[in-house]
């Protein structure tokens, strides 16, 4: 039996899937298996995985379109490992990512989710010297549910007796099956899994300080599509208030404030000033707490977005200029957590 089950679902990916399979054979921990998980991808992304021709790949192929929650809960299903680890197949990892997530979760043993901090791609792969720089310690159910430190899909590495704890059966097409992941959401489902583990398990959730994930910021991807992701946020609250009414009933406000100024911030990635101030206007009128629990990041947050919106040619400067100190600030940053 492998160590560790490395889950990857493939949809449409043939630009980027042989660089996300490379990550992972090229792991410097090396007990564990590959499970790339054929959600019908219509494009030759399974020639590229199948030409890799390596001994811990299995292939699973999907009858029908699934989704990225149904191809996890295929690949949770058929894994033989302790711990189970994610990857987006738009994704890719550092060499040490597996071996600093085994040695975290071998040394805590009431540990379910060990993440990473992870590192901004651009499309081609090329890191833009950011990072996901979340809290890593002291996760509640309530910071879960406003800010997801966990960041993304291919930062979290679980026990398998996390899932063997929150599996719940369903059925699809006439046929019973068990499911982890809720695979009615085609976006969010991974927040709405976190948060479930966190109010009704007992295990705990941390971090490592090293950026061992690299996250592409593909415009075409799920995580750029604005319209929809407030929709879908609003959906895991819906789920999580069917189980957990008084939770969701006493965060809603301010949870849903800090979704819309992490959607105002992506506007701001993608550009779009006229997006990032509604947004941002929006978050403000929902609840406070952003403003007076992060300050700095909301007052920046906004002042970024109105820049963009009146005069985007003086915001492109302003951001050449501050990207160099925001990445130093960063690293720099990761840098004392690693050492102490």
């Amino acid at each position: 039996m492998p160590k560790v089950s490395v889950i990857m679902p493939v949809y449409n990916v043939a630009s980027f899937v042989g660089q996300a399979v490379r990550s992972v054979l090229d792991q410097s921990f090396t007990d564990f298996e590959l499970l790339i998980v054929d959600d019908c991808s219509p494009d030759n992304s399974i020639a590229i995985c199948e030409a890799f021709g390596d001994n811990r790949i299995r292939i699973i192929k999907h009858r029908v379109n699934r989704g990225l929650a149904g191809a996890r809960n295929t690949g949770i299903r058929h894994a033989e490992g302790d711990y189970l680890a994610f990857l987006d197949s738009d994704d890719f990892w550092d060499t040490d990512k597996l071996t600093l997530h085994v040695q975290h979760l071998d040394e805590s043993p009431y540990l379910g989710i060990s993440f990473s901090r992870s590192a901004f791609v651009d499309e081609q792969g090329v890191p833009t010297r950011f990072y996901q720089m979340p809290k890593l310690t002291d996760i509640t159910p309530e910071h879960l549910f406003c800010r997801n430190p966990i960041g993304n899909g291919s930062a979290p590495v679980i026990r398998r007796a996390v899932f063997e704890q929150i599996g719940y059966q369903s059925c699809f097409q006439g046929e019973p099956e068990i499911r982890y992941f809720d695979s009615e959401l085609r976006r969010s489902e991974d927040i709405e899994c976190w948060l479930r583990i966190a109010l009704q398990t007992g295990w705990t959730i941390a971090g490592i300080p090293q950026p061992l994930t690299y996250y592409r910021l593909n415009a075409g991807g799920l995580s750029a599509v604005l319209d929809k992701q407030l929709e879908s946020w609003e959906q895991v609250a819906s789920v999580t208030a069917g189980y957990a009414p008084t939770f969701v009933a006493k965060n809603y406000d301010h949870a849903k404030a800090y979704q819309l100024r992490y959607l105002s911030r992506q506007a701001i990635r993608l550009g779009d000033g006229y997006a990032s101030v509604a947004l941002f206007r929006q978050s403000l009128n929902a609840s406070k707490r952003p403003l007076s629990e992060e300050f700095g990041r909301t007052l920046t947050t906004g002042i970024a977005a109105h820049i963009l919106r009146m005069i985007p040619n003086f915001y492109r400067i302003i951001e050449r200029s501050a990207s160099l100190s925001i990445g130093w600030i960063q690293r720099r940053k990761i840098a004392q957590d690693i050492a102490s």
